[in-house]
């Protein structure tokens, strides 16, 4: 009779993870959601803890308002963990990352969004994706262009007195050529005491607009709305 070899034992059937729950926050038209921030921690380049760092993210703009970041996407990973989808502030323009969702603060919702349009040198503000208003605009000169991209309303000054800047300005998360300006070169949207240039290309890469433009933007478009340049 021949000896048969013993079975290996069974051995356990792996189980596949179950796969993460994603919710969209934002489609920067219709609906953009945006929120501060809870605690300081490094933004990551996936939704993990060992994903690599990006850059942290910090409480407070150049000019030392509380700081907003635009969130794009939550995620529900497999272990149970949320972690946020966003854009990040700072150079170089146009970075993404993800951060614990404990680190921010409550999320903000808004339907207002505004493209600006280089070529035809105007801005559109819209509602849940309707045109609301439109206005001409000043953009940066060639030598010092104004960056397309996608960004956000960061902050909101109001300008005391007649100043180049008119009476508000808005604070982006865009970056110009000039890093050496003065709050590192963050794209701002303000008024003029030249408004014979509006339409034109006559800056270093901020966007103008006449003081009552600027100033019907002040009064509807919030902080956190999204900003599409092209």
């Amino acid at each position: 009779m021949i000896a048969r070899a013993p079975l290996p034992p069974a051995q356990p059937v792996p189980t596949a993870p179950a796969p993460a729950s994603t919710t969209v926050l934002s489609n920067e038209l219709t609906f953009t959601r945006s929120a501060g921030v809870r605690v300081v921690v490094w933004v990551r380049a996936g939704p993990s803890r060992t994903a690599a760092p990006v850059v942290r993210l910090h409480r407070y703009t150049e000019e030392g308002f509380p700081e907003v970041y635009l969130l794009l996407a939550r995620t529900v990973s497999s272990t149970g963990e949320a972690w946020i989808d966003l854009r990040v502030p700072g150079r170089p323009n146009g970075r993404t990352g993800w951060v614990p969702a404990g680190a921010l603060g409550p999320m903000r919702l808004t339907h207002w969004a505004l493209r600006i349009d280089r070529r035809q040198l105007r801005a559109w503000l819209s509602y849940d994706g309707r045109v609301a208003w439109s206005a001409p605009v000043g953009i940066g000169k060639p030598s010092t262009p104004t960056p397309p991209g996608h960004y956000w309303v960061r902050e909101l000054l109001r300008v005391p007195g007649h100043t180049l800047y008119g009476p508000y300005a808005f604070g982006t998360s865009d970056y110009s050529a000039l890093s050496s300006w003065p709050g590192g070169g963050v794209v701002g949207i303000h008024g003029t005491n030249e408004p014979w240039l509006i339409p034109g290309r006559p800056s270093h890469g901020c966007i103008r607009m006449r003081n009552t433009a600027i100033t019907y933007l002040a009064h509807h478009l919030p902080i956190g709305a999204p900003i599409d340049i092209t």
